[in-house]
């Protein structure tokens, strides 16, 4: 070997040797890939609280209340400083947008909100109930993500309606339940729809420790 392929070798062997042990080691994501999902970090400088009311809300029917509670993967400890987002459809079955907006929102349009969880877990969201998209492709739903504060954010199972009648059998056999069954039944009280749905963290959730 010549004196210069052997100060090639010692060049190459330096350079292996610097190289961090982990470089071929992929982070692994809580729930696997989730497109949009950094949406949840999009609600600027407004201070989250445990309950948030849409844009839209006072001035369409049916108003919608959406209440629960978040617990840990345990099922029974309320979960603390979870962020919680979501977004909806308009009542005829877009996202509607302004013109103005900035990352997401261009997607997601300007009917979204955010709520932060307290020490007991609660979460509440006023808006109105969303109409399916104008093919009727899919049921009415509601897109929620969740962010806990140790894992990175994650997609859970939308909130969609019990008496919707495009979520057929077969659409409800297709439901992942994750972070449990996002079915929810409202009921009229004191002229609003009120439905409820408790949020276990990890449920159903892949790569969940």
């Amino acid at each position: 070997m010549s004196k210069k392929e052997f100060t090639a070798l010692l060049i190459f062997i330096s350079i292996l040797s610097c190289r961090p042990q982990n470089s071929n080691k992929r982070e692994v994501l809580v729930g696997g890939p989730c497109e949009g999902c950094e949406a949840i970090y999009e609600y600027g400088d407004m201070r989250l609280s445990s309950t948030d009311t849409l844009p839209e809300f006072k001035t369409t029917e049916p108003k919608l209340k959406i209440t629960g509670t978040v617990y840990q993967n345990d099922g029974k400890t309320p979960a603390s400083n979870v962020i919680l987002y979501v977004h909806q459809t308009n009542r005829k079955g877009i996202y509607p947008t302004k013109g103005n907006e900035k990352g997401w929102a261009r997607r997601h349009g300007y009917i979204r909100g955010w709520v932060k969880t307290g020490e007991d877990g609660k979460y509440t969201f006023y808006t109105f109930r969303p109409s399916s998209y104008p093919d009727r492709s899919e049921p009415e739903h509601i897109h929620l993500t969740v962010k806990e504060p140790d894992k990175n954010e994650y997609y859970v199972d939308s909130f969609v309606f019990d008496d919707d009648p495009l979520l057929t059998k077969s659409n409800r056999a297709r439901l992942d339940n994750r972070a449990g069954s996002g079915i929810i039944s409202p009921v009229f009280q004191n002229g609003i729809l009120v439905a409820e749905r408790d949020i276990i963290l990890g449920l159903n959730i892949p790569d969940y420790e």
